[in-house]
């Protein structure tokens, strides 16, 4: 066979190859996706009761009042930090990642256990502290951060720490607050993978639902 018919030969099949690889095949996951798992493909976004998008499952959210149950520490604030404002650096290594800070890194410490400067403007009260002046038992979960830093879920015992806090906020008895925690508690995957997580957005979306008992 001659030369010119091999080349011929192969980009012909390359081009084919391309175009069942990169157009065809695409296509036909994206629409099966779009059938079959039409949450999980467009963002397993949620919405609240007016229908309207307030953030997806996947991606944590920063709560910090007493009327709701409060996130996990985020070194990126859960990329909600405007990068033409960001004076704390908290976009400096992207929109996702952990801070790599180790156990004995005094900013980490600081940030758990703040410090005592006679300086009321450098003065800085830690998580552990802070929490427990809430009336709230520190889990590692509320005082660490996680390895993306977008973490969506607490533990159940996390999550069962704030109940007392926030029943005095709202006005509501704690078996509620039990309650909405146990709907909202995502199993191990498969049975057997990972954790139980509460996922924050939905539990605090279900909370405001929630009418105080008679």
């Amino acid at each position: 066979m001659s030369f010119t018919r091999e080349a011929s030969r192969a980009i012909r099949s390359t081009l084919v190859l391309w175009i069942i690889t990169a157009i065809i095949y695409p296509f036909v996951m994206i629409g099966f996706g779009q059938v079959v798992f039409p949450t999980q493909v467009n963002g397993s976004l949620i919405r609240n009761t007016q229908g309207e998008i307030v953030g997806s499952a996947l991606v944590g959210q920063p709560f910090t009042s007493d009327r709701y149950f409060n996130s996990r520490p985020s070194t990126t604030s859960y990329s909600t930090a405007d990068p033409q404002k960001d004076e704390a650096g908290v976009l400096k290594t992207g929109v996702s990642g952990a801070s790599n800070l180790a156990p004995s890194n005094p900013a980490l410490l600081e940030r758990i256990k703040g410090n005592d400067d006679p300086d009321p403007s450098k003065r800085v009260e830690g998580d552990f502290h802070r929490l427990k002046n809430a009336g709230v038992q520190p889990t590692a979960d509320l005082v660490y951060t996680s390895g993306s830093s977008l973490d969506p879920h607490i533990t159940p015992e996390a999550a069962r720490a704030q109940i007392s806090r926030v029943a005095k906020a709202r006005g509501v008895q704690p078996q509620q607050l039990e309650t909405l925690i146990t709907q909202n508690t995502d199993d191990r995957f498969l049975g057997i993978f990972g954790e139980p997580g509460v996922n924050v957005l939905k539990l605090n979306l279900a909370l405001d639902t929630l009418k105080p008992a008679i």
